[in-house]
């Protein structure tokens, strides 16, 4: 069979970026199989298109991280990666980096390493971690940018990124390389690898070690924005200093609702609503603190002649030891009637269900009426959803932690274990077997804190603190809880200090009673076994022998979720439950759901998930003339029950019209199977932003569910005449019976339209998934009382993605007749449409069909797609050094939260007293220039040095928490990376 030597596509890898520093060639030409394709010896320019991303491309850009890679490509958008935890569709995913061809999402590209699949991260948009990978191991990636059911299966619908692991490495190669990035303590990478090629055998072991600095969103001035210029930048109106109503003798309210006085000199912001709004942002990250290893091993013995057998082993841990965010979370339910049963204020009960009660006696209430002329009374209420115990002043707990001063903290960590095993060679002369067998197991633990709302209530009560006994409040080892400004005298992210700081302080004993620790763990495993044949027909046309590939393929897979106690529905299932020991869901007090005891995160039950797959698949090359390569595949798939089965066929053919123009095309169809997930009829609660609060949402899975499926079209023109080389290549993909979650945001809107109050007496059944604070929905009811959202999983639209994808370069090694080496190029991606259809939520149309190309898509169904993404390179070298200059551009978007008042504009704003924000609908356009030079010390050693971003552009100002866009800008601003390889 044909071998050949992989040499990075002309053009198809021009500016993309890298990998490990580790990177290396293959020291011996190799057979391979090209993404997209069964058969060995097909063609890298064959009918499919693919973009090879080589070593060399990539150490001339100073070798960026995964993450980097992922971003730069031009038809990747809105991928995982830098720190994102108040969107939906990122949240509980620090330290995860994922991939997301055309923006599709990252459920719908399939990533492989060397060819096999990998499980998912179980993550609430479950998809392929490639942080875990094994970096100093990887040799090429390569892009099919297509469709590929008919070869891969499920999750292919938007293309494959296969990660390919160097084979024949013969000695050792040692990278290593430290990034500057202003406000952090930078990054690191480094790796080691050794290979061994014996007569009749091959090893190679590689491990790498990644650090990710963490960098505070307090370290960008950018990130951080006064009130009056983004409301939405991290801005709060249920904060600490809070809102509150003071209360006469008999509980009834005496005034309306009045800022605490500590709220401006602590850095809040008193609007013309007169209500207080807090800056939570200060307290998070941009970047977490990630630390990160993997250790790889691939052993090939060979058998006999024509027999191989090879097995892999790989391993990968992230840590993120201490997630930021804030000092406390909001409060989003009442306490219950037991928290104020047995108390001398019991007969205020009824209070308990708008809010959080604060007797007369609290001597944090007594200290604020002793500083401020105020009504007198029984005490005062703090509303649902305008409360929260921490925020401006920090959390006590942390308070004397310098990697956490004051924020509320958490871990995640991602543990993964794979192993490979294969046996291939030749039956006969020229037909070639493969039997493989793949396991992998991902492990997920996230952790954070949260309040128990009830023992808030307990201590506001003077009946806190673990050791309190008896009936006296704030005696006997009870502790008062002070909700109050005047308990802080500085803010711990910005240094304001507070005049007015008269009242007791709480303390961490208190706080680490009621902000307790909850945790979920989640184990994910894939096995796959699969056989296949390929080889040659024996059938013979113009062209040459008709090759052929047969298969099938069996994949089990499991996942399980485990819960803390603190946040597990069959052990504290109701609001009182760490105050009773309750444990019946169906006695919480009132008659009230169980929800859970925690005030804002969510809490669930254990789950246990399983499915299976079988499958079947077949390929034929028909070399129809010398000029003429036809490809047909077709692939069987099964799931048994409601989702049922899948048939995929494929044709692709490719047309050399002359030595220098080729033509490609091909139509296929593929699909996405629901994940088990989203199969379960279970829920889990999920934490997303209505206006400027998070509420908990509960997504529920749907047995019912059928699989996507996609029509994908495609077609190109491929040039090349000497060093010259380019590509224009056509896309369409039709997706039918997407798999979408309901669309909250939409949902929102429809029931609480713009133009004032709400549609509830006309859309009983949406109305039926919302829970707000204030009871049922009548005509007085508004958006702000919405305490939780029902959603489902369902099969409920259709999208249409099209565009086109070009890139052209000039490559030489003689630049006028001299040894200097010059190549200059580019590749971008032009997005025609993204369109997706009517949504429809309990009958009612929730989100019209509408195109979401060049809009920020903010917490819909869509991710951001810019119309426009490409990057251009010019290279210059000469003897031992090397010089890159790559610019990246990445299009604007349009924020449609802007349509929702006057076209264009946000607004009015009650707490700017009614003024207009007129800034952010429009996101500018981002373009950096990053500079790499590499100087060959000896053929074995090679020091380089990056500067990314030249010209130390900020991120497009984005009306969102950290005032930018994560999904597509970058935080970092300029930085600067060293580097030195060697091989020995």
């Amino acid at each position: 069979m044909k071998k050949q030597l992989l040499v990075a596509c002309g053009v198809s890898a021009l500016a993309i970026g890298g990998l490990s520093p580790a990177f290396a060639q293959d020291s011996e030409e190799t057979e391979i199989v090209i993404t997209g394709s069964l058969i060995a010896g097909t063609p890298e320019d064959a009918a499919l298109p693919v973009d090879v991303i080589g070593a060399e491309e990539l150490a001339k850009q100073g070798n960026p991280s995964t993450l980097d890679l992922v971003k730069a490509l031009p038809s990747s958008s809105a991928s995982l990666g830098d720190a994102n935890q108040f969107d939906s569709r990122s949240q509980g995913a620090e330290g995860i980096a994922t991939v997301n061809l055309r923006g599709l999402s990252p459920q719908r590209t399939l990533v492989l390493l060397n060819s096999k699949r990998l499980a998912t991260s179980g993550n609430g948009v479950p998809a392929v971690d490639i942080n875990l990978l094994p970096q100093a191991a990887i040799g090429r990636v390569e892009v099919l940018k297509d469709g590929a059911a008919a070869t891969y299966g499920s999750e292919a619908i938007a293309g494959v990124v296969n990660f390919i692991t160097r084979t024949n490495q013969r000695g050792f190669n040692v990278a290593g390389s430290w990034r500057f990035i202003d406000g952090s303590d930078g990054d690191v990478d480094a790796s080691i690898s050794y290979g061994h090629v014996g007569d009749n055998f091959r090893v190679l072991f590689a491990a790498g070690f990644q650090k990710r600095g963490q960098l505070m969103a307090k370290e960008r001035d950018w990130a951080i924005r006064p009130y009056e210029e983004n409301p939405q930048g991290g801005w709060t109106g249920g904060g600490n200093p809070a809102n509150f109503l003071f209360l006469g003798a008999t509980g009834s309210p005496v005034s309306g609702i009045v800022a605490d006085t500590a709220c401006a000199p602590l850095g809040g912001y008193v609007g013309a609503d007169a209500r207080c709004y807090n800056q939570y942002s200060v307290y998070d990250n941009l970047v977490e603190l990630e630390k990160r290893g993997q250790a790889f091993v691939d052993f090939e013995w060979d058998v006999a002649p024509s027999t191989t057998f090879q097995v892999t082993a790989l391993y990968g841990r992230t840590t993120v030891p201490h997630y930021l965010t804030s000092p406390s979370y909001l409060l989003t339910q009442p306490p219950s009637s037991v928290a104020i049963a047995g108390t001398p204020w019991a007969p205020f009960g009824a209070l308990l269900n708008a809010g959080f009660f604060v007797p007369s006696a609290n001597p944090g209430l007594a200290a604020y009426r002793a500083a401020n002329p105020t009504p007198a009374g029984a005490g005062v209420l703090f509303p649902t959803l305008l409360f929260r115990p921490y925020l401006l002043g920090g959390n006590p707990s942390t308070l004397g932690d310098e990697s956490e001063p004051g924020s509320a903290r958490g871990m995640r960590k991602s543990e993964s274990t794979r192993l490979t095993a294969e046996l291939r060679g030749e039956v006969a002369d020229g037909l070639n077997y493969n039997l493989n067998l793949t396991y992998h197991n991902y492990y997920r633990y996230i952790d954070g804190y949260d309040s128990y709302g009830d023992r808030v209530q307990r201590a506001l009560l003077g009946f806190g603190g673990p050791n309190c006994t008896g009936s006296t409040p704030g005696a006997n080892g009870c502790l008062w809880f002070n909700p109050f400004g005047n308990a802080v005298s500085v803010n711990a992210a910005t240094g304001d200090t507070n005049p007015v700081a008269n009242g007791p302080r709480n303390t961490a004993e208190l706080t680490d009673w009621f902000f307790v620790r909850s945790n979920t763990k989640v184990d994910t495993n894939l096995f796959v076994a699969e056989g296949s044949l390929s080889g040659g027909t024996g059938i013979s046309l113009p062209g040459g022998e008709v090759q052929f590939g047969v298969g099938a393929q069996y994949r089990d897979q499991s996942i399980s979720g485990r819960y803390g106690a603190n946040n597990n529905l069959a052990q504290n299932p109701c609001r009182e439950s760490p105050l009773n020991g309750n444990t019946d869901p169906t006695a919480c007090a009132g008659g009230r759901a169980p929800a859970g005891a925690l005030g804002f995160l969510g809490t669930n039950l254990d789950y246990d998930l399983q499915g299976d797959v079988w499958a079947v698949y077949g390929e034929l090359q028909l070399p129809v003339f010398d000029t003429l390569n036809i490809q047909v595949a077709a692939r069987f798939e099964d799931y048994g029950g409601a989702t049922g089965s899948t048939f995929d066929p494929q044709i692709r053919a490719r047309w050399q019209v002359t030595d220098w123009l080729a033509l490609r095309g091909g139509f296929g169809t593929t699909f996405r199977a629901p994940t088990l997930n989203q199969l379960a009829p279970g829920s889990i609660t999920a934490l997303q932003i209505i206006d400027t609060t998070f509420r908990p949402i509960d997504v529920f899975g749907n047995p019912n569910l059928v699989p996507e499926s996609s029509k994908n079209y495609g077609g190109g023109i491929l040039l090349n005449a000497g060093g010259f080389s380019a590509s224009l290549d056509y896309y369409r993909y039709d997706i039918e019976d997407v798999i979408v979650s309901d669309p909250l945001i939409s949902m929102v809107n429809t029931l609480f339209p713009s133009t004032g109050g709400n549609t509830c007496a006309t859309n009983a059944g949406l109305a039926s998934r919302f829970t707000f604070s204030t009871g049922p929905c009548d005509a007085t009811t508004t958006r702000t009382a919405i305490s939780r959202v029902k959603t489902f999983n369902q099969n409920g639209a259709s999208i249409t993605n099209e565009g086109i994808d070009a890139v052209v370069g000039y490559r030489s090694n003689d630049l006028f007749g001299s040894d200097t080496r010059f190549g200059i190029g580019g590749s971008v991606t032009y997005t025609l449409q993204n369109r997706i259809s009517d949504i429809f939520v309990e009958g009612t149309l929730v989100q019209p069909g509408y195109d979401g190309v060049g809009l920020l898509n903010y917490q819909t169904t869509l991710y951001p797609v810019p119309e426009w993404k490409g990057q251009a390179y010019l290279e210059l070298g000469t003897g031992p050094v090397d010089a890159r200059l790559t610019a990246t551009y990445i299009d604007g978007l349009y924020d449609q939260r802007a349509y929702t008042t006057t076209a264009g504009v946000y607004g009015p704003n009650p707490a700017l007293g009614g003024a207009r924000v007129t800034d952010g609908a429009n996101i500018d356009s981002f373009t950096t220039v990053d500079f790499t030079i590499q100087f060959a010390i000896t053929e074995s050693v090679t020091l380089s040095g990056s500067v990314y971003n030249l010209f130390d552009q900020d991120p497009p100002f984005a009306r969102e928490d950290y005032n930018y866009e994560p999904f597509v800008g970058n935080p970092l601003g300029r930085s600067f990376k060293v580097g030195v390889s060697a091989k020995f």
